[in-house]
């Protein structure tokens, strides 16, 4: 991040040999650049091209394809980037899988993903997307918490969305950002027009001070929870008094969040159980000491769980075959 000059990169399949043009695209762009696969659909040539933008502390990418599946899965969840990823859908018919959902992504629409979960993204039909990706701790300065934001849909109709994608188009194709300084800004503008998007309408009669100590005491209740969810003894009441405050306004902090602070708690368990299934340290426990080691009670309450949130069981993870998942 100290090299402050913007990165355009352009690359097309129409400049691949014919004859390995799939093997070269996964290895150069997938799996070298974004650490991710693609898919083509069977008996469709693949037809792709993208430019790439990298600014001091935010990716941009305006890609195009044939249909396609991308995917980012265990092992690519592996390297540890936990980027934040917002993907828009310009064109053509998409449906992205992640955080143990599905959600169809109509043209103009956007949607938040993270790079430290597996998803998918399935281009049904030829398409255009723009994706802008930063890292956690940058997004959450300016947004809220980033699990709160993962498969949120920003709807076509949202004015800050849509001028965020004119800015994008305008800072991946024109040479203004050579001008010193420039980049540096544009990265706060991106920012700023991202958190309006995401912003809910209620949030602009509040003060920025008010904001300010909502979000922070939201991030201390979900890190006292993330340390401790492993304890079955946790509470909304003994979260509320490590905050100071009453466990009604634990509640209505998570609620403002589109959350509950058991479903909060729940995906904290399931996250834990997960990294130990996945980890070779874990292999001699068994399954239903780990679930009990992450915080539940009961093993098939949290089979149920784990299946519902990851599409796998619990001992498909261990085997290796966790779903795979996407980067655009």
């Amino acid at each position: 991040m100290a090299d402050l000059q913007p990165h355009i990169i352009e690359l097309a399949t129409a400049n691949l040999p014919a004859h390995d043009r799939i093997a070269a695209w996964r290895e150069y762009l997938c799996r070298a650049m974004f650490k991710v696969d693609v898919e083509p659909v069977r008996d469709v040539a693949l037809q792709a091209r993208f430019r790439s933008l990298s600014l001091p502390g935010l990716h941009l990418m305006d890609a195009a394809s044939s249909p396609a599946t991308i995917l980012r899965g265990a092992l690519h969840v592996a390297d540890g980037n936990d980027d934040v990823v917002v993907v828009i859908n310009r064109a053509g018919a998409a449906r992205v899988t992640s955080h143990g959902r599905e959600q169809d992504l109509g043209v103009g629409e956007a949607i938040i993903l993270s790079g430290g979960e597996s998803a998918a993204f399935n281009r049904m039909s030829h398409g255009h997307s723009i994706s802008l990706r930063m890292p956690r701790a940058l997004f959450e300065a300016t947004v809220f918490a980033a699990d709160d934001a993962l498969m949120r849909v920003i709807p076509a109709q949202s004015a800050a969305l849509r001028l965020l994608v004119h800015y994008v188009c305008w800072l991946m194709h024109g040479d203004e950002l050579l001008e010193p300084g420039l980049p540096g800004l544009s990265v706060q503008h991106v920012r700023s027009l991202l958190a309006l998007a995401l912003a809910p309408a209620r949030e602009f009669g509040e003060t920025a001070s008010t904001r300010s100590v909502r979000a922070a005491r939201l991030r201390a209740a979900k890190s006292h929870i993330a340390r401790h969810c492993g304890l079955r003894s946790i509470s909304l009441e003994n979260v509320a008094t490590t905050l100071n405050v009453t466990p009604r306004y634990i509640q209505r902090l998570f609620e403002a969040a589109g959350t509950t602070f058991t479903a909060f708690l729940t995906v904290q368990r399931l996250a834990q159980a997960h990294r130990m299934l996945c980890s070779p340290t874990s292999q001699h426990l068994t399954v239903s000491s780990i679930a009990y080691e992450a915080g539940f009670g009961d093993l098939s309450h949290f089979n149920r769980c784990f299946r519902r949130h990851y599409g796998l069981t619990p001992r498909e993870v261990r085997g290796d075959r966790a779903m795979p998942v996407v980067l655009p």
